[in-house]
């Protein structure tokens, strides 16, 4: 990828994205299908908050936690509720205002775009399809394929596949996870608000920068990255 004088990164070679919350508007769904499958067996149902936490987390992480009374052998049945209550209702989910723009504007300006998931690699796959942006993306990890957040291997990997060092390399995402994260991997970070975690959890982490909105990410990232 070769750079012009007029667009070329000013600090970051590698702008790694979260997907859920920070990309695509699907806090909400996510929320009420971890609720809805945990009605079918019965357990304790958790509050919306509670839910929303373990967004970002694979999948058999994020139940486990949120239904701590389960016997660990019934987790995948919860996951087959999970899914069963997601897939019906995928269709409705599609990326922020502000997005699809933001991806081209950052390619434009020849940074490396990566996405590192708690979702599987055939959610995100679909996801992909769903919104068009098959090859917007340099490289992608899902949670199935690598450790789950806030393990760092996600990022060593996609930082060793592209070629960039940690100090060239910003993690953006929407929970303390994705931010624990660019922590044990030794790299950049920026929160956004609108997603699954409240902002004021953010302030324990040394993030570069905190958005509230997508147009206000993109503004960040035209002035600094």
């Amino acid at each position: 990828m070769e750079a012009t004088s007029e667009f070329r990164p000013q600090q970051f070679d590698l702008i790694v994205f979260d997907w859920d919350g920070t990309l695509y508007d699907s806090t909400a769904l996510i929320a009420g299908c971890i609720q809805a499958a945990c009605a079918d067996l019965g357990l304790p149902v958790p509050s919306r908050t509670e839910a929303a936490y373990v967004i970002g987390l694979g999948l058999h992480d994020a139940l486990a936690h949120v239904a701590p009374t389960l016997d660990p052998a019934r987790v995948p049945e919860l996951g087959l509720r999970y899914r069963h209550h997601y897939f019906q209702r995928q269709h409705e989910l599609s990326l922020f205002d502000g997005a699809l723009a933001l991806l081209a504007t950052l390619r434009e300006r020849h940074h490396w775009l990566a996405v590192a998931t708690g979702k599987s690699r055939q959610g995100l796959n679909e996801a992909l399809d769903n919104v068009a942006l098959r090859g917007m993306f340099d490289a992608t990890r899902t949670a199935d394929e690598t450790a789950s957040k806030p393990h760092p291997q996600m990022l060593h990997e996609l930082m060793r596949e592209l070629g960039v060092e940690p100090e060239r390399t910003l993690m953006i995402g929407d929970t303390t996870h994705d931010l624990q994260l660019a922590v044990n991997a030794g790299v950049h970070s920026v929160g956004v608000s609108y997603g699954a975690h409240e902002p004021e959890a953010f302030s324990d982490y040394p993030t570069r920068f905190v958005a509230h909105s997508v147009p206000e990410l993109q503004h960040w990232l035209m002035q600094h990255a």
